[in-house]
């Protein structure tokens, strides 16, 4: 058994993918494959991005998880 230290890269982009490739049964939570995700913004960034999904009635979180499935479409979803 090989011992990789802490925050070692895997050899191929494959491992990088911690989800399922589907939810696995009929009734399986589609919540529950998700990623976090982090970047940096600037507080004045964070602030327009808070005060715009407050406007919209969404959660931070919501809103840009729509922004990225637009951006990024999955194959065969029409850009």
């Amino acid at each position: 058994m090989t011992r990789r230290s802490f925050a070692a890269r895997p050899g191929d982009p494959d491992t990088w993918i911690k989800a399922a490739d589907g939810p696995r049964g009929p009734r399986a939570d589609p919540t529950a494959y998700t990623a976090r995700l982090t970047i940096d913004v600037t507080p004045e960034l964070r602030g327009r991005i808070k005060v715009t999904a407050f406007q919209r009635g969404q959660t931070v979180a919501d809103m840009l998880r729509e922004l990225l499935a637009g951006a990024f479409p999955a194959e065969g979803d029409a850009p």
